[in-house]
């Protein structure tokens, strides 16, 4: 099926599809490119933004580090170097978020990653970027480290790391042929699982930067949140609506757990048919780029490459590198 090739192709294709309506209303996207939105990503190449740069970049890291056995040494390095890379990098014109910048021109001055990360921030470009981590067929103790590890680097809220660890999960559990319908449910069962456990390794003194008072509290906030989307996200579903805009259900997407929730939602409301999905995805009010590309993501992960037109692959930016990284971990 290759499904790590339908994840990494579906993360760029709902990536390009939601580029062209971030920041518009939902009337004016459909003003826009009548009647129902974009249809297919437009332009050879078919450009992508940030969301898939960033990830591309995560997953060169893995690559990197792979010999090493993903230690926090060997991954740290990757990250900072891959990161600061793609700071640099003259393609890095696609309206990024003011986190990841902020951060990364931090990574680039050598300080500690500890000291260079947002801690108040749990803007979605965390886990808009860990898919890869999902492909890797790793235990889940260590999954969720790195997921949040990576996430660490640039968002040092604990609702980014706990978003962008359930955003792994979530890809992990498909890629392994898990049922969609009852994904919520174990993705809920997880996230209670996890409310205390600090993956102090990785993470070391992140959790003294917010003045909370034990490591455990400071996770559980994010778990919380995390939680509580979830909740929303089963409302949705018991009542599911294909019409409406998604982010009236599980909010705008700006920050991780709406994000990941959102793009969630989309790929739920229709789980067999992944243009349907992501088109969806890209008609919201919010970050349409970030929701489809997780959106892309999840249904690419669950039905394999199989589930995109050829002439999307061969127009999609960044098709070479996407195309050899998704051969490793096919």
């Amino acid at each position: 099926m290759r499904r790590a090739s339908g994840c990494l192709f579906g993360l760029a294709f709902g990536d390009a599809l939601g580029a062209v309506t971030e920041f518009l209303s939902v009337a004016e996207i459909c003003r826009r490119f009548p009647p129902k939105g974009p249809q297919v990503p437009e332009g050879n190449p078919a450009p992508v933004t940030d969301d898939t740069q960033m990830t591309l970049a995560v997953a060169q890291a893995l690559i990197e580090a792979d010999s090493a056995n993903w230690n926090v040494g060997s991954l740290e390095v990757a990250l900072r170097r891959n990161f600061i890379e793609w700071l640099n990098s003259p393609d890095n014109n696609r309206a990024p978020g003011m986190t990841c910048l902020g951060a990364c021109k931090a990574l680039a001055t050598g300080i500690p990653w500890q000291e260079a990360t947002r801690v108040n921030s749990k803007g979605c470009g965390a886990n808009m970027r860990v898919a890869p981590v999902g492909l890797l067929g790793l235990d889940g103790t260590t999954r969720a480290a790195i997921s949040q590890f990576q996430a660490a680097l640039t968002h040092g809220h604990p609702t980014a790391l706990a978003a962008s660890d359930l955003t792994a999960t979530a890809i992990a559990d498909l890629i392994q042929g898990g049922d969609p319908q009852s994904l919520p449910s174990r993705l809920y069962k997880y996230a209670q699982s996890q409310r205390s456990v600090y993956h102090h390794d990785w993470l070391g003194s992140l959790w003294q930067r917010s003045y909370i008072n034990t490591p455990e509290e400071f996770i559980s906030r994010g778990w919380d949140e995390c939680l509580a989307v979830l909740d929303r996200l089963n409302n949705a579903l018991a009542n599911p609506n294909r019409e409406a805009d998604p982010c009236l259900a599980t909010g705008d997407g700006w920050v991780a757990e709406e994000a990941f929730a959102t793009g969630l939602l989309c790929f739920l409301l229709f789980p067999e048919a992944p243009l349907a999905a992501i088109r969806r995805a890209a008609v919201t009010a919010g970050d349409s780029d970030s929701i489809a590309c997780l959106t892309g993501a999840f249904a690419g992960a669950y039905l394999g490459m199989a589930a995109w037109p050829e002439d999307w692959v061969t127009r999609i930016e960044y098709r070479d590198q996407l195309t050899a990284i998704s051969k490793l971990w096919d």
